[in-house]
């Protein structure tokens, strides 16, 4: 697919110029991609409603605890594949809308179809590998656990976008995104775990401001700690339903943007092809040659 490098994110990126890209990127699109993430968002906290966690609290015998997680494992899977397939929506639709301006989301989302079952297919294999390679790493030491994390999401960055731009299939993906994420191993993984720092601080920040109107709720919680109805109710109202929806649309087009500058930048590495962002076009180069030059003589005029 030759369109794609004709995309704003494509080019071979350092620390800097990823962060810049990633803010200038989501700041020209915010309108279009907060809306979309909102209806994303809107979808997936009302599912959530579902899953009544409040009943459990109430609990005490680990057996029942149990059948009862045991009912609310089909609502669980049945969120997470459709949390799966807006994820391949925005993925969709980051890729293909800069360079083919007759993209829009309603074709996003019939495009993205499919996509969607072999990343599921993929998804199901990577959790499962990863889970192993999180237990394994606990066995080492706990800083273990969080390389293999950190490891794992740093290749999950490179499967849909490697799936979508080079239409590849389930083996030829799983392959591609191992070799561009270890072909600059240690930038990626560093990058990575920057990225994944700072999304939690901005969301933690972002969290923190919703809930300050419901800061009685947590008040009357802490004072009487047996009483935690109000908190449990919580996501079952509408204000906060609304709020929160809207602080995941914030921060939800960051992976996908973030993902397709992990790829483009491997991509670009890997031809060797060196792009300029408008910024570093305005800057003026300075060569070996000024380095060396003579400095300029100045008129000197005696007075007499």
């Amino acid at each position: 697919m030759d369109q794609i490098k004709g995309h704003p994110l494509y080019r071979k990126h350092n620390m800097d110029s990823a962060m810049n890209a990633l803010w200038e990127f989501y700041r020209t699109r915010f309108v279009a991609l907060f809306i979309i993430s909102l209806v994303m968002s809107c979808i997936t906290q009302y599912a959530t409603m579902f899953i009544d966690l409040k009943s459990i609290q109430s609990m005490t015998d680990p057996a029942l605890i149990v059948e009862k997680l045991k009912s609310y494992l089909v609502p669980i899977v049945i969120l997470m594949v459709v949390s799966l397939f807006l994820s391949t929506i925005l993925h969709y639709y980051i890729l293909h809308k800069p360079v083919n301006s007759s993209e829009n989301i309603f074709k996003a989302i019939y495009k993205s179809l499919r996509y969607f079952i072999p990343y599921l297919i993929i998804m199901v294999i990577f959790a499962f590998v990863a889970s192993i390679g999180i237990v394994l790493g606990v066995f080492v030491v706990i800083i273990g656990a969080f390389f293999a994390l950190n490891y794992f999401i740093m290749i999950s960055f490179f499967l849909l976008p490697i799936m979508m731009a080079e239409e590849a299939n389930i083996g030829t993906t799983i392959a591609r995104s191992v070799k561009l994420a270890h072909k600059n191993f240690w930038p990626n993984m560093g990058w990575t775990a920057v990225f994944i720092i700072l999304y939690f601080v901005i969301s933690l920040v972002l969290s923190g401001i919703v809930l300050l109107p419901f800061a009685g709720s947590f008040i009357k919680t802490f004072a009487n700690p047996q009483d935690t109805s109000s908190i449990m109710n919580l996501p079952k109202d509408p204000i906060f339903l609304l709020l929160s929806s809207a602080v995941n649309a914030l921060t939800l087009p960051l992976f996908p943007i973030f993902a397709y500058i992990m790829y483009f930048n491997g991509r670009a590495s890997e031809e060797n092809v060196v792009i300029l962002s408008e910024s570093e076009k305005k800057e003026p180069k300075v060569t070996v040659e000024d380095l060396y030059a003579k400095p300029r003589e100045e008129n000197n005029f005696d007075s007499k």
